[in-house]
């Protein structure tokens, strides 16, 4: 039986190429498509807004009805619409995959409680290479030890609202941990002026905006005689999209519990 699922910004980017994707999915089926109360595509055909003459689901404003009979939330949206979509989907009991980026500490800690009553995957990145450069990039900071600075680099499109990426803080954290460090020990974003050398331990996230860059993250690890980098560029929003209905999939039958795109990619 295919997985339902419930597309929330469904006329963004993100939310236009994985309904795109699902609704050639034979494994899953559109319940429903859902924007923001007020969106000028609210009532119009979804099949119509992104160009599948097939599929014929209504986009709605109001998730609490369109979650009825779905098995999964899809959410990109924005950090405020997420927390009133997360809410829904523990009112219901709905499994969520949340790829929506932006996402504060104190946001963080409404997904983890959240997740003590329903199965939500949330991940900075969904998409598999990305998540492997998760397990690599901290397995290199330990090998390589501290002989070796690190910088971050991250770029995207002259659109996004946040900065630095939320990929680019995961890196960081998990390199940070690796090391048995605190991010805000060690970490600063961009430099300017007499900087007075490079401190011992020290990571530098860089964010560069332009253009229409899907995304690229970059690990530099700089040694003396050497330097090693690591990067994954995306070609297109595809490679979130799929990772998305993957996660989906996987949530689906899920106990509650906190999962991410370690647990897709692993199977556990």
């Amino acid at each position: 039986m295919a997985t339902r699922i419930v597309i929330t910004g469904c006329c963004g980017k993100m939310g236009r190429r994985i309904a795109a994707l699902a609704f050639k999915d034979k494994g899953l089926e559109i319940a429903a498509a859902v924007e923001a109360a007020g969106h000028p595509d609210i009532g119009k055909n979804l099949g119509n807004v992104i160009g599948e003459e097939r599929l014929f689901v209504d986009i709605t404003g109001d998730l609490s009805s369109a979650v009825k009979g779905s098995d999964v939330i899809i959410d990109f949206t924005t950090p405020s619409a997420m927390l009133s979509n997360l809410k829904v989907a523990r009112d219901e009991k709905i499994p969520i995959v949340i790829g929506t980026t932006g996402i504060t500490d104190e946001e963080l800690n409404v997904i983890e409680s959240s997740s003590k009553k329903i199965p939500i995957l949330f991940s900075s990145n969904m998409s598999i290479g990305v998540n492997l450069l998760f397990s690599i990039a901290p397995e290199a900071a330990i090998l390589l030890g501290e002989e070796y600075d690190i910088e971050i680099t991250e770029a995207h499109h002259n659109k996004k609202k946040d900065s630095p990426s939320g990929t680019a803080k995961t890196l960081l954290q998990k390199i940070a941990d690796a090391r048995g460090v605190q991010p805000k020990d060690i970490a600063i974003y961009g430099r300017s002026g007499d900087t007075a050398g490079r401190p011992k331990g020290q990571i530098c996230v860089h964010a560069i905006r332009g253009g229409g860059i899907v995304g690229e993250h970059s690990v530099i690890f700089a040694g003396e005689d050497e330097t090693i980098e690591i990067t994954h560029r995306a070609g297109s929003r595809d490679v979130f999209a799929k990772g998305a209905i993957r996660a989906a999939k996987y949530i689906a039958d899920k106990s509650p519990g906190l999962y991410d795109m370690q647990n897709v990619i692993q199977g556990v």
